[in-house]
């Protein structure tokens, strides 16, 4: 929006371009969230608490339960609306809004803030309900990434573009980056469709498991999004794309400034979940700033870097899934409890500690997926 008033006044009043360059608008986007988030915090809490609405610990798991902080019960909860919020204005004040890739970014995150919006409208308000089943969160963003992959297919990235539904291999180093992919063209495109599935799922609902501590999600969300910044402003300045031999994605700077306004916004979140939490972010927080990070990395062609940027977050997933993997086949548990951070918990580490540990681990993941770029 701003940036059609900045290009006005500089063609009109011959005003400076500073307010143009996506460098200057991802700072300004970065500031915006944050403040945003800071004001709206505050009184979002004041709010919840006015109505009584906060945390049901009546609804989780026995396991969970029995090494939950009691204490947090009653915490004010689906701090993800006004953190979506605080992005959402910070977005569409910075971005470009003549860029078909920046609104399909806007649309995904909304998307995903429904369904997460939904899901935690039935376990705070239904008796009995304990939010959406698994099935119908695999059955919603199966619809979304595959109209998602279908208008990247058939619209964005058809054409001459084309070669941009493939999988970026980023070990591999060639002048020209076409040859260093993977194409994912199999089974009628098909491929391109269930890969997206899995970076918007898997993204989305690790962030969503690992949001089980006092500040645990939100900081290597912002250790993820700052290596996800890194890697879209790369692909989309065609300069230094070409010099480091990766794929160049028009437009894909618009999503840097998307990434960092959730860079402001996890610091302005972080504000009131640091320990001891003045509010939880609910599924409608972690779902939808989880898809956002999957769409970056998608639009960045960069899902293979997310597996290592966004580490914490597949250790989520995967302990998860090997401990009901393992306990159907063998009747027995792989941790003492699921997902990874609640096992630590169980092993008697102090939550701080546990929390203060996954991000020093995801700053260092991240840091590595950039530097990557220079082993091409």
């Amino acid at each position: 929006m701003l940036y059609a008033l900045f290009r006005y006044l500089n063609e009109s009043f011959g005003f400076p371009l500073l307010g143009m360059y996506p460098s200057f608008r991802i700072g300004a986007a970065f500031a915006t969230a944050f403040i945003l988030c800071l004001f709206l915090g505050k009184r979002f809490i004041a709010w919840q608490k006015k109505r009584s609405i906060g945390e049901d610990f009546s609804k989780m798991g026995e396991a969970r339960r029995a090494i939950v902080d009691q204490k947090k019960e009653g915490t004010p909860t689906m701090g993800g609306l006004f953190l979506g919020a605080s992005l959402l204005i910070s977005i569409l004040l910075w971005c470009r809004l003549d860029s078909a890739l920046a609104w399909t970014g806007i649309v995904v995150f909304l998307v995903f803030m429904a369904i997460g919006y939904f899901d935690d409208h039935q376990k705070l308000f239904h008796p009995t309900k304990h939010g959406l089943s698994l099935k119908a969160k695999l059955l919603l963003t199966g619809v979304c990434a595959t109209l998602l992959g279908l208008w990247l297919q058939q619209g964005l990235w058809s054409g001459n573009l084309s070669y941009l539904q493939s999988l970026v291999l980023p070990f591999l180093k060639n002048k020209n980056p076409t040859d260093a992919i993977l194409p994912l063209t199999f089974l009628g495109g098909a491929g391109f469709i269930i890969f997206l599935f899995l970076a918007l799922a898997g993204t989305a609902n690790g962030v969503n498991l690992a949001d089980g501590l006092d500040g645990l999600a939100i900081g290597c969300v912002f250790c993820t999004a700052f290596a996800l910044l890194g890697a879209t402003y790369i692909v989309g300045d065609l300069k230094i794309a070409s010099y480091l031999y990766v794929l160049h994605v028009p437009e894909c700077k618009e999503i840097s400034v998307q990434l960092g306004a959730l860079l402001g916004g996890s610091l302005g979140f972080l504000w009131f979940n640091a320990a001891p939490a003045q509010i939880f972010m609910g599924d409608v927080g972690s779902l939808s700033i989880g898809s956002l990070l999957g769409f970056s990395a998608i639009a960045s062609r960069m899902e293979l870097s997310l597996l290592i940027a966004g580490g914490v977050f597949v250790a989520e997933v995967l302990s998860v899934m090997i401990q009901v993997s393992f306990f159907k086949l063998h009747g027995k548990r792989v941790f003492l409890c699921t997902p990874i951070h609640h096992h630590f918990e169980k092993m008697g580490i102090p939550e701080t500690k546990i929390v203060a540990r996954f991000w020093i681990v995801s700053a260092l993941l991240a840091a590595f997926s950039l530097l990557l770029f220079k082993v091409r």
